[in-house]
């Protein structure tokens, strides 16, 4: 069976298993407990007293509270990833088991703070430095006293990319032929096309 949360793929067997140990809290616990783990996936930490107070009626192992807490927030980030209603997700966690006043109190969790999470992950996720400037010279060298005749011309290209993060300007200096600058024009051309038709 192929869920939206996951993807449209079937859902992982390990989630599957944490089911029946999510189903052993309350409601109003697991609406807690999707609060913490909610909590860390915008990146503050998790408060394991509190975890460890919400699961104690339950009787959880640590290993509970740990694979609990993992497949929460395997539900949650993943639904976010795959802009998940709600009401969706309620519904296709009640056909994995999970009771229904469970379902609910997550999927409200998740509703209220899915847009939090989608921005935060936006903002974590993977970026190229950017390009500041490119300096270049050709080198053609006639002969030197290894070899009698290069007749070749050699690229000199000074690359300073602009790391996304820091602001920090990385430098970067290669020497290049022109049959392989040759090539990696091509290619730089070849992509900035796809690039365009994705557009």
């Amino acid at each position: 069976m192929r869920f939206r949360f996951c993807g449209d793929l079937d859902c992982p067997d390990w989630v599957l298993a944490e089911i029946s140990i999510l189903s052993k809290i309350t409601s109003v616990k697991m609406k807690l407990l999707c609060g913490q783990v909610i909590k860390d996936l915008l990146g503050d930490n998790i408060d394991f007293e509190k975890v460890y107070k919400l699961t104690a009626d339950a009787k959880y192992e640590s290993s509970d509270v740990k694979a609990s807490i993992a497949a929460l927030s395997f539900i949650l980030s993943s639904a976010a990833k795959y802009n998940v209603d709600g009401e969706s997700l309620s519904n296709e966690l009640q056909q994995l088991g999970l009771p229904k006043e469970h379902s609910t109190a997550l999927s409200r969790s998740y509703g209220d703070k899915r847009e939090k999470m989608q921005e935060s992950f936006r903002s974590r996720s993977l970026r190229l430095s950017k390009f500041d400037s490119v300096d270049w010279r050709v080198d053609y060298i006639l002969g030197s006293s290894e070899i009698e005749t290069i007749k070749e011309p050699n690229l000199q290209l000074r690359l300073k990319l602009r790391d996304t993060d820091t602001d920090a300007i990385n430098v970067t200096s290669f020497s290049i032929s022109s049959e392989k600058f040759r090539t990696l024009l091509s290619e730089l051309q070849q992509t900035l096309t796809l690039m365009d038709g994705l557009s």
